[in-house]
């Protein structure tokens, strides 16, 4: 009964931090581009600048992970208290995400600096095609059809957003530069479609347990490397060099331009946290459908806040997102009342096995 009331314990406890980590990664989802797109409607031109604020502010994340450490080092003395979980393996695989995000930062940060945020971020939701076939490949997702439709519903809304995207070129932007954006759009989206399940692969070939405080580790290496990437860009574009001239010339004015610069920072590190932990408390494949189903949900803030147009195309784009987000949640609740009846039924089963004759 004991064991039982511990297990108890502990799926609430990952049911509670997998709804913490959804929570700050729709913060991160809709906040971040929102924010971006501020900075540079305004007079910000600095790609290189914006990705950079992407990772920035992961320091923060050292403030929960040292009361983890002295709360270990308390309970179970100097010697015992690990100041890493990471091994080795672990750090360098984080690295390389590091740098994953780095580039793709990259490539998000142009494409909202060309495309309106409605475009750019439904544009971004192919992400999920890529997620569900490197999920398939890496991690051996288990697919159901609620999640197979709602997996094409949102790639085909994505696609229907492309066809018709020719039309909501921003004024004084070129073509050149309208597709180049397009382009560089949809290859951020299949390269993060690539990064998540390469966290959750991760994840599995990690040998100690998982814990919150192992997640926040792998997020501080890889915004780590993805922040020292972008500073490297940054010097070479002589980006810090022209933070001052940017500020005094922003059209919002130099103390809300710093404003803007701190808030992307934060809440993009939300969407980073969020997205790990989701990974880990729930699957790749989960954080691919909230982060495509949330890219509808900035849509329709970016034409509220920044009155971007809103065509049939993006009407129709947006319908068949939340068609898909129903529909794999849909297929969860029932594939998890199924597990908890066969469940029951086992444990019946073993109790009229053990009782005597």
């Amino acid at each position: 009964m004991e064991l039982s009331n511990n297990n108890g314990g502990s799926r609430l406890r990952r049911r509670l931090i997998l709804i913490f980590s959804c929570v700050i990664l729709s913060i991160g989802q809709c906040g971040g581009p929102l924010l971006t797109r501020l900075y540079f409607l305004h007079g910000g031109k600095r790609v290189w600048f914006s990705t950079f604020l992407q990772t920035a502010s992961f320091p923060a994340t050292f403030i929960p992970l040292a009361a983890a450490y002295f709360q270990r080092r308390k309970k179970h003395g100097p010697s015992a208290a690990k100041i890493t979980f990471l091994t080795p393996k672990i750090f360098l695989a984080s690295a390389f995400m590091g740098l994953v995000i780095g580039i793709d930062g990259y490539m998000n940060a142009y494409g909202v600096s060309k495309l309106p945020v409605s475009t750019s971020s439904l544009l971004l939701a192919t992400q999920l095609a890529f997620t569900a076939g490197f999920a398939f490949v890496l991690v051996r997702q288990r697919f159901t059809p609620f999640s197979v439709n709602a997996v094409v519903l949102l790639t085909a809304a994505a696609g229907i957003l492309a066809m018709g995207a020719s039309g909501d070129r921003p004024a004084g932007e070129s073509t050149k530069q309208y597709v180049l954006g397009f382009v560089l759009t949809l290859l951020a989206a299949a390269l993060y479609g690539f990064f998540l399940p390469l966290v959750e692969y991760t994840y599995k070939k990690a040998k100690n347990g998982m814990t919150y405080t192992f997640v926040l580790e792998m997020q501080s290496v890889m915004c780590l490397v993805a922040t020292a990437f972008c500073t490297v860009g940054m010097i070479v574009n002589k980006d810090f060099q022209a933070i001052p001239r940017e500020a005094k010339a922003f059209d919002l004015g130099e103390g809300m331009y710093y404003v803007v610069v701190i808030w992307s920072a934060i809440v993009w590190q939300l969407l980073i946290i969020g997205t790990v932990g989701v990974i880990c408390y729930g699957s790749s494949l989960l954080s691919g459908i909230l982060l495509a189903t949330l890219l509808s949900v900035t849509e329709v803030l970016a034409v509220i806040f920044y009155r971007e147009k809103f065509g049939a195309e993006k009407g129709i784009s947006l319908a068949l997102s939340l068609w898909g987000f129903v529909s794999y949640f849909y297929g969860e609740i029932k594939s998890n009342k199924e597990a908890d009846t066969q469940i029951v039924q086992e444990s019946e089963m073993s109790q009229r096995e053990t009782l005597p004759m």
